[in-house]
């Protein structure tokens, strides 16, 4: 079984979504948490956006990335879900062979009103639904061919 961890800045959104998805379609092939660096409570629009889905967030909860990582926590894969800026302060955890990032735009940015703001929440979903079937995909092959275009590879060993 495959041990997966996305992180994002306040697990209140893009990872938790991440999550959801690869439980979702995954199925269980893969063991997969979400974390922050700095968590905070789930976004009531993501809860919104991922019932539109027929997933639950609402009693879920977020964590942190560095109690994970000061827990000896293992995974095979880390992905970061967040902005470059907040990429480059991911941990390297112990055990991990795979460092991946997807560049999201932050959700908790998004102004203006309600509808509009259910509509990005929206259109950041259903581009992570995508690339999850990406990512099943790609570890099913045996990372045969590159995820996709949005994917990025981090070195680990350099680290």
């Amino acid at each position: 079984m495959e041990k997966i961890l996305f992180i994002c800045v306040h697990n209140s959104a893009r990872s938790q979504i991440a999550e959801a998805y690869l439980k979702q379609l995954g199925g269980d092939e893969f063991q997969v948490e979400s974390a922050g660096f700095e968590p905070t409570t789930i976004n009531p629009l993501v809860v919104e956006v991922m019932r539109e889905e027929g997933i639950d967030l609402s009693g879920k909860s977020t964590q942190s990335a560095f109690e994970l990582f000061k827990n000896g926590r293992t995974f095979t894969y880390v992905i970061t879900v967040c902005d470059e800026s907040v990429d480059e302060k991911c941990p390297i955890f112990p055990g991990m062979t795979h460092r991946l990032h997807l560049p999201f735009a932050d959700p908790s940015k998004v102004e203006g009103t309600e509808e509009e703001k259910l509509s990005r929440f929206r259109s950041i979903r259903d581009q992570i639904k995508v690339v999850m079937h990406e990512f099943i995909d790609w570890v099913r092959t045996g990372h045969k061919k590159k995820p996709g275009y949005f994917w990025e590879t981090k070195d680990i060993k350099s680290k």
